[in-house]
């Protein structure tokens, strides 16, 4: 059984190779059951999160993924995110590699905004805010600039010594990239804006959006966690990275849902019907369109055989 961690997890994942696989997978006839989402209480911090992730591919691949959240980590400069991906075959059910989750998590997470920037942002779109500082943000930003003509890169963070590490971080990929002290002015001006944080409050306002935004939001990963408000929904044409997963899961449409801000008819395509044609992304290049993404299992199958086979094709 192939171990692959973190650096070998990375190096097998290239955006480009990988946004290919999870559209693919994507548009394939996957079996991905409901995920199993458990709340652990943590005395004194925040609680944490056990993810539960299956995925199979009939005759061919299964998986797994066991993923550990903590909100708190950051006080053990740990990360919040950690776990592992066990990958076997369909055929047999002999365990095939074990893959670090956590950078499995990062880069499939940012491949899949990257796909859905493909049908939704501007193809011209060229200014980006990373709205969060964690271990996604560098991975969301190099996965839209692999589909997109980036060249000026916006960090704002709740710390502002972060949000200048990740700059000099974007800056060493060869992108120009700055703080932006001042979130609604940064907005107000972004092609893309992209947001992964833990927040329990909106922190994009509709009203600073500009006509041909898109918005992506991969944090807020609860149904009372929120990085958007009601004026950005009403305002934006919305797609999700599944029905099943979004509307339940994440709070940025649950809670519009709830209150009558969003009906489910609103929603005008998950991932899959862009992949496969069955519905149309971005229809002007003046319409505003959002994104939410809470994760799908067939994401991280697609990253798991992606990794199991360029490294097994380099032994």
């Amino acid at each position: 059984m192939l171990v692959l961690d973190e650096n070998m997890t990375r190096a097998a994942l290239p955006f480009p190779d990988l946004i290919g696989a999870i559209g693919a997978m994507f548009a394939s006839d996957c079996i991905t059951p409901l995920r199993h989402h458990h709340q652990m209480e943590v005395p004194g911090e925040a609680d944490a999160t056990l993810l539960l992730m299956p995925c199979w591919q009939p005759g061919t691949y299964a998986g797994v993924k066991i993923l550990n959240l903590f909100p708190d980590n950051y006080r053990r400069s740990l990360s919040t995110i950690i776990g592992q991906y066990l990958l076997s075959s369909a055929k047999t059910g002999e365990m095939l590699a074990l893959i670090e989750g956590g950078e499995l998590t990062a880069r499939r997470t940012a491949a899949t905004s990257a796909l859905a920037s493909r049908f939704l942002s501007r193809e011209d779109a060229s200014h980006m805010v990373m709205v969060g500082t964690g271990r996604l943000a560098l991975n969301l930003i190099e996965a839209h600039a692999t589909v997109r003509p980036l060249k000026r890169i916006s960090v704002w963070g709740r710390d502002t010594n972060k949000a200048a590490r990740l700059v000099e971080q974007i800056v060493a990929l060869g992108l120009s990239a700055h703080v932006a002290e001042d979130l609604s002015a940064a907005c107000s001006d972004a092609d893309i804006i992209a947001c992964a944080t833990l927040s329990d409050q909106p922190l994009v306002r509709g009203d600073w959006l500009k006509e041909g935004v898109h918005l992506d939001l991969v944090g807020a990963f609860k149904p009372t966690m929120r990085e958007s408000d009601d004026t950005a929904i009403r305002r934006s044409r919305v797609f999700v990275d599944t029905f099943q997963g979004a509307t339940y899961e994440g709070g940025d449409i649950v809670i519009p849902l709830q209150t009558g801000v969003l009906q489910e008819a609103d929603i005008q395509a998950e991932l899959r019907q862009l992949v496969t044609g069955e519905r149309k992304g971005r229809q002007s290049s003046d319409e505003i369109t959002l994104f939410k993404s809470v994760g799908a299992a067939l994401e991280d199958l697609a990253g798991a055989i992606l990794a199991y086979e360029t490294v097994r094709a380099q032994v």
